[in-house]
């Protein structure tokens, strides 16, 4: 699946709210009322992203967790990672 254009992935954030491009990646901050609940998504999110056999980049602070989706083996930002920044939304 190739990377898309630089354009192509502005127009597909404007349907993700939050999300921003970053260099070869697109990247959401989330936001929980504390730790438990921040390791909580993140479990829902790995379950995800096994069955899709697709990993973001994690960083898990006390309350928030910034997901970063990137085809690395694409060198860019793919369908495949707008469709798991949505899958993030609705696992949130």
């Amino acid at each position: 699946m190739p990377p898309l254009d630089p354009d192509a992935v502005t127009r597909a954030l404007g349907d993700l709210p939050g999300w921003r491009h970053d260099g070869d990646a697109i990247v959401k901050d989330f936001t929980f009322d504390g730790f438990a609940g921040a390791v909580l998504f993140v479990n829902r999110l790995a379950g995800a992203a096994e069955e899709a056999d697709h990993h973001p980049d994690l960083d898990i602070r006390w309350n928030r967790v910034v997901v970063r989706w990137s085809t690395h083996s694409e060198g860019g930002v793919t369908r495949r990672d707008l469709e798991l920044a949505a899958r993030s939304d609705a696992l949130a």
